[in-house]
């Protein structure tokens, strides 16, 4: 009978955060919307706890947003952290920059360009440019075989904790700390490669021929140092 009523009101049972963090990351603006609201909680507590300085609440309260944002691409249930732990970092990390920034505009004299508007104003432009770039950035290190993903997280520091030394990566994979280093190398390959990098590089305004070419030739490189056991890489 309660299954007659939940078909006949067509709701379904409510998807798991798991369920949610895998939509949201594939690009459904629904999912990110739910999660985002769901934990607006976590961004309201890390700013109270933050120094703002002479930073907005309101501004902080975005800086902590767009933390909230980049962890819940960048979370693997599978790891098993507790996604609140693992957004505080990134929520606090982005809080700080941002305090950070505003100190430094602060001792900055403003000064008119004849060539454009103050520099404030081309804030909003900036962030947007930084937002895209570092969505962009995301989506790529999302499309690596998860081996990969896992490399370039920890040796970056991507999913907002302190960088990882290719001896603790190998330890964690159960390979040497070269071995490690060599998966790194591979990982570098495959996101540089035009057919995966594409949107990153026009972005950063490295889309040309020779860009591609080059990006290129360091991949056969690679694969040659390898002894070509990979044959091409995936994108070719």
């Amino acid at each position: 009978m309660q299954r007659q009523q939940t078909r006949r009101s067509g709701l379904g049972p409510k998807p798991s955060e798991a369920t949610l963090f895998g939509q949201a990351q594939a690009g459904c603006r629904t999912s990110l919307d739910q999660l985002m609201v769901r934990h607006e909680g976590l961004v309201q507590a890390v700013v109270r706890q933050q120094v703002l300085g002479h930073l907005p609440f309101a501004e902080a309260l975005h800086a902590g947003r767009i933390g909230l944002w980049k962890a819940i691409l960048g979370f693997d249930p599978a790891q098993g952290w507790a996604f609140s732990t693992y957004a505080w970092h990134a929520i606090k990390h982005r809080v700080w920059r941002a305090v950070k920034a505003d100190s430094r505009a602060a001792h900055t004299p403003r000064v008119l360009s004849p060539d454009g508007p103050p520099a404030d104003h081309r804030d909003p432009v900036l962030i947007w440019e930084e937002v895209a770039v570092q969505q962009a950035l995301v989506e790529l290190v999302q499309r690596l075989p998860p081996h990969l993903r896992y490399v370039i997280v920890a040796r970056y520091g991507l999913d907002g904790h302190p960088p990882t030394f290719f001896r603790q990566i190998g330890a964690a994979l159960g390979l040497s700390r070269e071995w490690a280093r060599q998966l790194h190398t591979e990982a570098l390959v495959w996101l540089r490669h035009p057919a995966q990098s594409w949107a990153l590089r026009s972005l950063l305004d490295r889309h040309t021929v020779q860009d591609y070419e080059a990006a290129d030739a360091l991949a056969q490189v690679w694969l040659q140092q390898r002894g070509g056991r990979h044959g091409r890489t995936q994108s070719s």
